[in-house]
């Protein structure tokens, strides 16, 4: 029996919408939904009757409030920008007093700070929520990085620890098994509060970066075995479910395996042979790299994936240029079980790049917003749940519990050793690809990145000097304190110059 007033409200009923939905209602929380068209409300209550919690269809804003009990707790999963504000401007003149919403959409991390100062200033509350994970995240236990008022976190926690994937104290995996009406049980729930307003979004958008990093770099791993190796899909399939046993065990690791063994339903050919090679994206990862370059964080792997995808857009033009642009004609001619065992170590070597150029942004973004971020903790939510979940997060936790204060992951002294054992393999590998015309942008980006952060001095001196020679930009001395800036007169280039 339906109770009075329902414990939380969401608005926006699309898969996401719904499968949240599902979720919060089979941990035992009556909900209220909420969709523009009708419908599509009637017909998904229609479909889900006697989920644990119970729910209910709403006609209205206004009708959806008034079914909510007080404080009210009220989810958005609508379109990011215009879309949101627009559901916002029609919810806020229905709410009360320290009434809470929660936009849990991929929304931009400075407009979240808008939402919340806005809200703040009415005397209601709002909180930005990354929810990472993807439709079947969202169904049986996602990601979930909430900021915004701290007091209205505490009122929400309940629920979004209890939807929360789950992952094992003892090894750090997550707990799987779940289905609908039964929801995993114990184990660590994989959402903390990240910070104030803009916080928990602005950590979902880096979260996102990270991601397209690590899908380009397991991209160019499948390139290479194939373009060096010739292997096919489903020996590629073998070596990835081999990998997905060790220190690369991911998500994406799991599902690439799951892909390359995949037949095609009509040709029955390998399916990823049949997929067109030109790839989507829906902004997050621009975001990353614009902000990364706004803030002067180096970020080159995130951004050479961002780029990849776009390279790959231009497929016909890539047609016409593969007709008339012709590369190395060098083979591989070496042992296959070496270079596999190279490019495991080139693709680790490089995620650790990744992942610590995103740490890095993190960093600066909590000093640039006055956000005192938990990077030990924000691994250990990413373990499950999301879609970069790996084993590896739990050495990044391990990694901020030594130094809370760590500068750059790539100091720490585990992934030190790492890149001691494997940087030769990863060198080689990045060789091959230059050599035998294999495309490998995250795996340069990243030992460019390795390479320029372990220099002592870096051929900037040069650049500054040509700055200051055309443009009187000024420059410092190697002999005299940082911030002490100076500009050289310099002589006419016509003339001759002594040696005296």
């Amino acid at each position: 029996m339906a109770k009075q007033f329902s414990d939380i409200g969401l608005v926006g009923l699309a898969v996401m919408g719904q499968n949240l939905a599902l979720n919060i209602a089979d941990h035992g929380f009556q909900i209220s939904v909420f969709n523009r068209t009708t419908e599509k409300t009637d017909k998904f209550v229609a479909e889900n009757p006697g989920t644990p919690g119970g729910i209910v269809g709403t006609k209205s804003v206004k009708e959806l409030v008034a079914s909510i009990a007080k404080p009210r707790k009220i989810i958005l999963l609508v379109q990011a920008g215009k879309g949101t504000d627009a559901v916002i401007d029609g919810l806020t003149p229905c709410l009360e007093k320290g009434d809470i919403v929660i936009d849990g959409g991929n929304a931009l991390w400075t407009d979240t700070i808008r939402r919340e100062k806005a809200y703040s200033d009415k005397g209601l509350r709002f909180i930005g929520s990354g929810v990472s994970g993807g439709e079947e995240g969202a169904r049986f236990g996602p990601s979930l990085m909430p900021g915004g008022d701290y007091q209205a976190w505490l009122e929400l926690k309940p629920v979004w620890e209890a939807i929360a994937a789950k992952v094992d104290p003892a090894t750090g995996k997550p707990i799987t098994g779940a289905a609908p009406g039964r929801p995993v049980s114990g184990g660590v729930p994989c959402t903390a509060y990240i910070g104030s307003n803009g916080a928990g979004h602005y950590v979902k958008m880096v979260h996102n970066g990270i991601e397209y990093g690590d899908m380009q770099m397991i991209c160019e791993a499948y390139a290479l075995m194939k373009g060096l190796l010739g292997m096919k899909p489903a020996e590629m399939s073998g070596v990835f479910t081999e990998w997905n046993k060790g220190i690369l065990d991911s998500f994406l690791i799991e599902i690439t395996a799951d892909i390359l063994r995949q037949r095609d339903p009509v040709t029955r050919k390998p399916f990823v042979d049949v997929v067109l090679d030109a790839a989507g994206q829906k902004g997050t990862g621009k975001w990353t790299s614009t902000n990364a370059l706004d803030m002067g964080v180096p970020a080159p792997t995130i951004a050479e994936a961002v780029f990849a995808r776009c390279l790959s857009a231009v497929k016909e033009e890539r047609v016409a240029a593969s007709k008339i642009l012709r590369g190395p004609s060098k083979k591989y001619r070496g042992s296959k079980k070496a270079l596999v065992a190279a490019i495991h170590d080139a693709l680790y070597c490089s995620k650790i790049c990744s992942y610590a150029q995103g740490f890095q942004l993190m960093r600066t973004g909590a000093q640039d917003y006055g956000w005192n971020l938990n990077f030990g903790e924000i691994a250990q939510i990413w373990r499950g749940g999301c879609i970069i979940r790996a084993a590896f997060l739990q050495k990044i936790t391990e990694a901020f519990t030594r130094k809370p204060d760590l500068a750059n992951l790539l100091l720490d002294p585990y992934f030190n050793r790492t890149f001691k054992a494997a940087q030769t393999n990863w060198r080689k590998v990045i060789a091959l690809a230059a050599e035998c015309g294999v495309p490998a942008p995250t795996f340069s980006a990243s030992l460019a990145y390795y390479d320029g952060y372990r220099s002592a001095r870096l051929p900037a001196n040069l650049l500054q000097a040509q700055r200051d020679y055309f443009g009187a930009h000024t420059y410092e001395r190697v002999d005299q304190p940082r911030g002490k800036f100076h500009h050289l007169d310099w002589p006419d280039p016509k003339r001759p110059q002594l040696d005296v």
